[in-house]
């Protein structure tokens, strides 16, 4: 495995984009473009991170990484808190990566453990040509998918590679059904879909939604986090109609971040 700080020079240039801040439904409540700016000084030892949003700049110098971090080899990687508890705010970013373009979102919940507020972020780099696509739909998703999936962790020991497989189709009343195999476990379950938000339903402690965001986006996560349950957060993108990549940030049931998996996948065609 690459050095975590190798792999964060990945993420080395200027990156054009914006900030789109949602609402818990996904709803878009402001734009603001963004340049944001990792440049390597003495020898790539420390970086300096400049944010420039909406007419005010932030600049960061850091040579070392937070606990709070961790990056895979190709540049993607996840930031937030460690450690959930009572009667504090807990969210995390999670940024995937792809040739000339980042995708990288936001999620925040308030201190009832309610999901908040939303950011998702889409950057390319500068002099390359931006190539968003239209916003995720269930119909772009159904199918059978195969992939490969890398969890690392926050505690230093090896990574683990294994192959995933997910179906997703739809019933004859509409309902969403979605099975997962990852590491020779399979997990099924359905939910229901409206407009862009899918809502996995079927235990009322455990509620989760999906919600399906611009450019191939889409955001996972508990509408209301619960103590002593173990959670996950997941950001989807869609980069080709056939192609896609997840980030899953997850957490025991001490509210302890445990893992951060980074899953690539590819639609099985379908036999005529």
């Amino acid at each position: 495995m690459r050095s975590q700080w190798d792999a964060l020079l990945k993420n080395l240039g200027e990156w054009q984009g914006s900030f789109t801040r949602l609402s818990p439904q996904g709803e878009i409540k402001e734009d603001i473009p963004s340049i944001v700016s990792l440049e390597g000084l003495n020898n790539n030892q420390t970086i300096r991170q400049t944010i420039s949003l909406g007419g005010s700049e932030t600049v960061l110098e850091y040579s070392s990484l937070a606990r709070t971090v961790l990056f895979f080899e190709n540049g993607a990687f996840s930031q937030g808190s460690i450690q959930l508890g009572p009667f504090s705010e807990f969210g995390a970013e999670l940024g995937l990566i792809h040739e000339n373009r980042r995708l990288r979102l936001v999620q925040m919940f308030d201190k009832n453990l309610q999901l908040d507020k939303l950011t998702l972020i889409r950057e390319h780099l500068a002099g390359t040509q931006p190539e968003q696509r239209p916003p995720l739909r269930v119909d772009d998703l159904l199918g059978e998918w195969q992939g490969e999936a890398v969890t690392i962790y926050p505690d230093w020991r090896s990574s683990q590679s294994y192959p995933t497989k997910m179906q997703l189709q739809l019933d004859s009343a509409g309902r969403l059904r979605q099975s997962l195999t990852f590491s020779e476990r399979t997990i099924t379950s359905t939910a229901t879909v409206k407009d862009s938000i899918i809502h996995f339903d079927e235990e009322p402690h455990k509620q989760v939604q999906v919600l399906l965001l611009p450019d191939g986006a889409s955001a996972t996560s508990p509408l209301k986090l619960q103590l002593r349950q173990p959670l996950f957060l997941e950001v989807g993108w869609l980069i080709q109609p056939n192609l896609r990549q997840r980030m899953i940030r997850s957490y025991s049931d001490k509210g302890e971040w445990v893992s951060l998996t980074l899953v690539t996948e590819r639609r099985v065609p379908c036999s005529s």
